[in-house]
């Protein structure tokens, strides 16, 4: 497995970025600024989508850290 520094995998880093990226529309449609970016999201529900799928990725990011951290945790000496 591919890892950024000593235990954290490139996947979760992917995904937390994806999650960050996926956040930045949600608050500017929470701010009402979605309609300046596509009608479609003059919505409140649109910020709400976006917010979710933020959640969502950093949810996913989350997996493959903890596993990673638990793997060195069985790999250190006892």
């Amino acid at each position: 497995m591919m890892a950024i520094g000593p235990r954290v995998p490139v996947s979760a880093v992917v995904l937390f970025a994806l999650a960050a990226v996926a956040l930045i529309p949600a608050l500017l449609c929470f701010a009402g600024f979605g309609t300046q970016l596509h009608p479609a999201l003059s919505d409140p529900m649109a910020g709400l989508a976006f917010l979710v799928t933020a959640v969502a990725l950093a949810g996913s990011g989350a997996f493959p850290l903890v596993l990673a951290r638990l793997a060195a945790r069985d790999e250190r000496p006892r």
